[in-house]
């Protein structure tokens, strides 16, 4: 037989369906929850106790909630009985005070009125969301002064916190997700689809990435830079970029960045600290195609899958000090960590060799391992 938890339980799962009839305006109808009819105890006090525990959370005995139908049956072994053969919420008070839900309700259409006064197109969206409307319960009216300024005003072109909408500085970035869902219906025409970053989407100024570089050819630091050759300038202004410059090395690792100052003279060169997998902030500076690009990462499977990833925004990228040699001159055994990634990867024959070597034993040489004078050497003989 239902027990009074397995009846809420029940219950609870009609609660949002309820909360849809509701914003379409549908009369309460009576609830009715799907009860087990059979019983499960042999004994005449058993079978008391059952009743008697499904009858005290029921509203004859407490003033609301569900409400029982009893028919009388002949039952095996215990003789005639009066069994329950139907549960239901009469009215709405009765299925919210049972769940505890009358304030939340209450709360619940003060704020879809709030929104549909503002903004009537978005009723499909709270139908299909009532949850959504109830875990946001307390910041509605914040969250519409958003989409008001937004619909006013769909390409700001300021920072987030520049914004003149009077909410508190960080609302926005703390109730991004939601604000983003309901924009992305009331200006549609006006977002970037494609852009995933909430600032770029909605046409925001943003923080963006620092390309950090250091110019290997004196002249041309001194020339353009007044002799500083260490820089790090935001991705869009390295960008549009315009350096006399024939070649760019991209280092994996920061420590690598500051190898390269005793490296010998470069001409027309710069070294770019590429940050890991921190390549893809590269993949539109368009000034690149022109050059010769090298990658020095790792000797482990990332470094040859970051090589393969920058490639593949540039095809002409060639490795360096990433080869069998370098590996066996300097590896000392340390362990690696496992990739994931399944994919066939953008390498040269040789050096897909090696990834196969290092993916088997789960083995990296780390750059910073491998002897100044020897990438020295290297770089002079290039």
């Amino acid at each position: 037989m239902i027990t009074p938890q397995e009846i809420k339980k029940k219950a609870e799962r009609k609660y949002e369906p309820f909360l849809q009839s509701i914003i379409e305006s549908k009369p309460f109808e009576k609830l009715v929850i799907r009860g087990d009819k059979s019983y499960t105890k042999s004994s005449l006090p058993e079978f008391e106790n059952e009743i008697q525990l499904i009858v005290s959370q029921s509203k004859e005995n407490k003033g609301f909630g569900y409400t029982l139908e009893f028919q009388r049956v002949k039952t095996k072994g215990l003789g005639t009985q009066d069994l329950p053969i139907s549960i239901f919420f009469e009215s709405e008070i009765d299925f919210l005070k049972f769940l505890g839900k009358e304030k939340e309700v209450e709360l619940f259409k003060e704020s879809v009125n709030k929104i549909l006064e503002s903004f009537p197109e978005l009723r499909e969206w709270i139908i299909k969301n009532p949850r959504k409307i109830i875990q946001n319960q307390t910041r509605w009216e914040d969250i519409l002064k958003v989409c008001q300024y937004f619909q006013q005003n769909p390409k700001p072109n300021l920072y987030i916190r520049e914004l003149p909408i009077k909410v508190h500085t960080k609302f926005l970035e703390r109730n991004q997700s939601v604000i983003r869902e309901l924009l992305d219906m009331l200006i549609s025409e006006h977002i970037n689809i494609d852009e995933k970053l909430f600032e770029k989407r909605f046409n925001l100024k943003y923080a963006e990435p620092q390309i950090r570089f250091k110019v290997l050819d004196k002249e041309i630091a001194q020339k353009f830079f007044s002799g500083i050759d260490d820089l790090a300038i935001s991705v869009s202004q390295f960008e549009t970029l315009n350096l006399p410059i024939k070649k760019v090395l991209v280092v994996e690792n920061k420590t690598t960045l500051y190898t390269t100052l005793t490296l010998p003279k470069m001409n027309d060169t710069i070294a770019i600290f590429g940050g890991g997998y921190g390549v893809l902030n590269l993949k539109n500076v368009e000034w690149f195609n022109d050059l010769e690009l090298y990658y020095w990462g790792d000797i482990d499977v990332q470094g040859f899958e970051i090589l393969s990833q920058f490639r593949s925004y540039f095809p002409q990228t060639q490795s360096v000090l990433m080869d069998i040699q370098t590996f066996d001159n300097f590896f000392e055994g340390d362990q690696g960590t496992p990739t994931k990634i399944s994919i066939e990867l953008n390498l040269t024959n040789l050096e897909q060799e090696l990834y196969n070597i290092l993916n088997e034993n789960n083995w990296r040489l780390e750059q910073e391992k491998i002897p100044f004078e020897y990438v020295n050497n290297y770089f002079d003989n290039e």
